[in-house]
């Protein structure tokens, strides 16, 4: 008898993709180790859906991993929900140890630290080359948007400052770009969501509704050291040889890709162009950042301002905008009409609320409170 192919596609829908059977394999140990994977990745698991008339999309484990390397798990000590990504040592022969360098004390006691804490390393029992490294479970950063030229603010004091902790330990990220930089969700996100699909809660039975990032302060984090180095504190003008990251607009890479070159410009460069890609192109009343974005994005290197620089003519801009950091940011797609809408339903859903609720309209987390928007870090 010949088989359906589309019979046999069906039934094969839902199921683990080669990605996530590496985690299924690892079920057992990983709960030994203290960490609950999903229903999904225990080895005996059954799909919700088998037998009965649910779509598979509907249903909790029917959803499949976007990034293997990456998963969800709840340490079971305390029922922290955590991330563990797989790191390989020979493409990545530092991340680890840079990692743990820059989040263990006494540097993680600095407000301006903005790396993701390392919570625990474990070897792989089936690799020896791949490292599993416990994370905090974190969120895209810019998701859900932004809402006020406040926000926006608090965002780029911790990004700036969170480099220049890296720069002053001598550390070049030397991949900063969207998708490497996250948030702690929880303040959002109370009860958190699906790590694989967001807009659903944790048990799949109902979607979720974040808080305002100015009711519910986040903190942001700089993620991913795999292309990252430490450098000789004494060496003033540290060189390496170009490594392509996410962002490909490096002028100094694209000129000679085989020359080395400062990489410390180069994450000026990289900080300069995320905020200029993701606010300043996006929203109109962001202009007075554009100077400052215009000097570290800078074609020439030695003409960009140096991480402590930035911080120190960021200071002496913030002090200016009070009367604009509760203003609705304003994108540049909207036309009239729709700026008209937007605005009215922000007075009304935010900016009434908010002065009701004595919210700051620079939302700083409490830990952080004390450090930020004084006088630019020596």
């Amino acid at each position: 008898m010949v088989s359906n192919p589309s019979r046999s596609k069906r039934s094969e829908r839902g199921l683990l993709t080669e990605g996530e059977i590496f985690w299924r394999e690892r079920h057992d140990w990983l709960r030994q180790s203290g960490y609950e994977l999903r229903p999904r990745y225990h080895p005996e698991w059954v799909p919700s859906w088998k037998g009965t008339n649910k779509l598979i999309i509907s249903c909790e484990d029917g959803v499949a991993l976007l990034h293997t390397q990456l998963i969800d798990a709840v340490r079971t000590s305390d029922g922290r929900v955590v991330v563990i990504k797989q790191i390989p040592k020979s493409v990545h022969p530092y991340e680890v140890d840079i990692g743990r360098y820059l989040t263990s004390s006494p540097l993680s006691d600095d407000p301006r630290n903005h790396c993701c804490p390392i919570l625990d390393v474990l070897q792989d029992p089936r690799d020896p080359d791949i490292q599993l490294v416990v994370m905090p479970f974190l969120r895209q950063y810019n998701d859900p948007k932004f809402s006020t030229v406040g926000e926006a603010v608090e965002f780029f004091r911790q990004a700036l400052e969170g480099l220049q902790f890296m720069h002053d330990h001598h550390v070049a990220h030397r991949d900063i770009m969207t998708l490497n930089v996250m948030m702690d969700p929880k303040p959002l996100f109370p009860n958190l969501y699906h790590p694989a699909v967001q807009l659903k809660t944790r048990d799949f039975k109902g979607h979720v509704h974040p808080y305002s990032r100015t009711a519910r302060p986040v903190k942001y984090y700089w993620t991913d050291f795999g292309l990252s180095r430490r450098f000789d504190p004494e060496d003033t003008n540290p060189l390496a040889v170009p490594i392509f990251g996410g962002d490909r607009t490096v002028p100094e890479y694209n000129k000679d890709p085989h020359s080395p070159c400062n990489p410390f410009r180069v994450d000026v460069y990289n900080l300069g162009n995320l905020i200029r890609e993701d606010f300043l192109q996006v929203f109109k009343n962001l202009a007075f950042m554009d100077p400052l974005v215009a000097r570290m994005c800078s074609e020439d290197p030695e003409k960009r301002p140096t991480i402590k620089e930035v911080v120190s003519e960021f200071y002496r801009i913030v002090p200016k905008l009070s009367c604009q950091l509760r203003q609705r940011l304003v994108e540049r797609k909207d036309g009239a009409f729709m700026n008209f809408l937007k605005g009215v339903h922000h007075v009304t859903s935010r900016t009434i609320p908010d002065l009701l609720a004595s919210n700051s309209p620079l939302p700083t987390p409490k830990a952080e409170c004390s450090h930020s928007y004084g006088p630019a870090p020596e």
